[in-house]
């Protein structure tokens, strides 16, 4: 089965910057949507951002303007550069992506990774 594994979490000062990684692996046949989720304490989760195969983008209102998202198709890897970084921000961010394995369709978390912004 495709995983994914995320990794750039960490401790940052508010207006600093951070850039996470996702690699999704396994048997891959292609890959659709790849995106960043974020769950902070006590809060519901909510979209951060998407990207299509297409290069098409989505991202939340809370974050637009501040981070990009990019993807790398022949890394099968999707990036999220955080820019203007807020204590808000503080959350744990899980990559996702869907598409095709080899198995059949599939839809995939990672593990989360924490990013805390301090005030």
């Amino acid at each position: 089965q495709v995983q994914l594994v995320e990794s750039g979490g960490g401790l940052v000062q508010a207006g600093g910057s951070l850039r996470l990684s996702c690699a999704a692996s396994g048997s891959i046949v292609s890959i659709n949507t790849m995106g960043w989720h974020r769950q902070a304490p006590g809060k519901q989760r909510e979209l951060v951002a998407t990207v299509t195969s297409g290069g098409r983008t989505n991202y939340a209102d809370s974050v637009r303007g501040r981070f990009a998202i990019s993807r790398d198709n022949a890394k099968n890897t999707v990036y999220l550069q955080m820019n203007s970084l807020k204590p808000e921000d503080t959350a744990v961010y899980y990559c996702k992506a869907d598409g095709w394995e080899t198995g059949g369709l599939f839809y995939r978390w990672g593990q989360g990774t924490q990013v805390t912004v301090s005030s």
